[in-house]
């Protein structure tokens, strides 16, 4: 976000007044005592236990590699224990500044996070869209101490001036800019939804091999049930009516073979089967956050739902991932993945991802059915976890028919468009909510005339 997005509030309305962040909401630190939990007290079910990478750009909180504590180890802290509704605030690294609203009932932060709670109930969202805003991170990067790493504390961060209304218009504002959330909000969820029933059909045809399994249980034979990867032995079939079209039946084999894969299917690696590319990072001074060159990844760091959020540029790429190449993560953490909007720049810690078939659908489910293998990758190395080259191209994957894959683009295509409208349309509310929050917070436009530039765009 560029310094343009910084507004000016000197000449507030009447009635208006400049407060601090800590006259409106106490500010908490997690225990960075003898109780803090380290990475040896994870447990894989408990008490959450938030920290930066949890923190999605779009302000929610990701659970896909969320942290656990013991129950007692819980008990222990003496701060830090988040409310549902609380303000996640980031202090440190790339991270600084990032924000989101606490969903569980109960959990914990990292000394990298600091928990915002409203002395006053009905301020808690008009402080969260303050804070979400082009203004609050223009605030982060100005009280930043400076340091060669990104830093704040919560003691700085309760110093940020707020211009603050009276009562009812911070209500008033509030409750618009929260229904502007509410649609995004509705878009990710029908979004989840369709991405859900795409998955479902991938794992069908080409992890359990559904189709076939189906027409050998009709016949009333029972496969060698031994699958490709070496996995246990499924549950006998059980006999199924043809389920799919019949010129889509008809595509897929009679039989499975002895590798447990329908007939005339082959077996290949990442390395046979998709084009792929690992990241390389360029020199440092060739990033900027004005947009100029490509959008630049060097990691997950601003993976979102489906697509990543451009934050940073890169005006002298070296490895490019062109768009709808389906993007993975290969250092701390392996295995997540996201799609490329457009033609971007990847890092190291990044690879990029293309079927041989040029599919972008086939090849962004394959690469989450492969997930498991990919994150077995994530406790190797010496300080943290990374996959090379060698060892990504090596994965096992199921090489079906092409006709197949062509049925499956053309099965889930209309759902991936709408993913894409519905992601299109929410980015469009989003710029169109960061650009009319300064102004509303600065008494520069009214609600009205907000309401009027919504309707414009919607």
């Amino acid at each position: 976000m560029s310094d343009d997005s910084e507004v000016s509030f000197h000449d507030l309305p009447s009635q208006w007044k400049w407060t601090e962040l800590a006259d409106l909401a106490s500010l908490i630190n997690g225990d960075r005592g003898k109780n803090y939990p380290a990475q040896s007290d994870r447990v894989a079910y408990g008490v959450p236990f938030i920290n930066t990478g949890h923190i999605e750009p779009t302000g929610r909180l990701s659970t896909e590699r969320m942290d656990f504590i013991t129950r007692a180890n819980f008990e222990k802290l003496g701060s830090g224990k988040v409310k549902p509704g609380d303000i996640l605030y980031c202090l440190r690294g790339s991270t600084i500044g990032k924000i989101a609203r606490n969903e569980f009932e109960e959990g914990a932060i990292a000394s990298s996070l600091v928990i915002i709670r409203a002395k006053k109930r009905a301020l808690q969202q008009f402080i969260y869209f303050y804070l979400a805003s082009p203004i609050g991170l223009a605030l982060a990067k100005k009280f930043d101490n400076g340091s060669a790493q990104p830093n704040l504390s919560a003691e700085t961060v309760s110093r940020y001036p707020i211009p603050l209304p009276p009562e009812e218009d911070v209500s008033l504002i509030s409750q618009f800019l929260g229904a502007l959330d509410d649609k995004i909000d509705l878009n990710r969820r029908m979004n989840e939804t369709l991405e859900a029933m795409a998955r479902a059909l991938f794992k069908d045809w080409f992890v359990d091999f559904g189709p076939t399994r189906a027409k050998m249980a009709l016949r009333g034979e029972a496969p060698m049930n031994q699958g490709t990867g070496g996995e246990a032995p499924q549950k006998e079939n059980v006999a199924r009516e043809p389920y799919l079209a019949p010129d889509l039946w008809d595509l897929f084999p009679d039989r499975l073979d002895a590798d447990g894969k329908p007939e005339g299917w082959g077996v290949g690696t990442v390395g046979t089967c998709f084009k792929l590319t690992m990241g390389q990072s360029p020199p440092g001074n060739t990033y900027n956050e004005i947009g100029d060159g490509l959008p630049f990844f060097q990691g997950r760091t601003d993976f979102g739902f489906r697509y990543p959020e451009n934050r940073k540029y890169c005006s002298a790429p070296k490895r490019i991932a062109e768009a709808d190449d389906t993007l993975v993560s290969v250092r701390a953490p392996v295995g997540d993945i996201n799609m490329s909007w457009e033609k971007c720049c990847i890092g190291r810690g990044v690879a990029a991802l293309r079927h041989k078939s040029g599919s972008p659908s086939f090849t962004y489910y394959a690469a989450w059915s492969v997930q498991n293998e990919l994150t077995a990758y994530e406790h190797t190395g010496t300080v943290f976890g990374a996959i090379n080259k060698k060892q990504f191209e090596a994965l096992s994957v199921v090489d079906p028919a092409p006709s197949v894959i062509e049925a499956f683009d053309e099965y889930v295509g209309p759902l991936e468009e709408r993913i894409r409208d519905n992601i299109t349309e929410s980015r469009t509310l989003a710029q169109t909510r960061d650009l009319l929050l300064p102004k509303l917070m600065s008494g520069e436009i009214r609600l009205k005339d907000a309401e009027k530039q919504v309707e414009a765009v919607a």
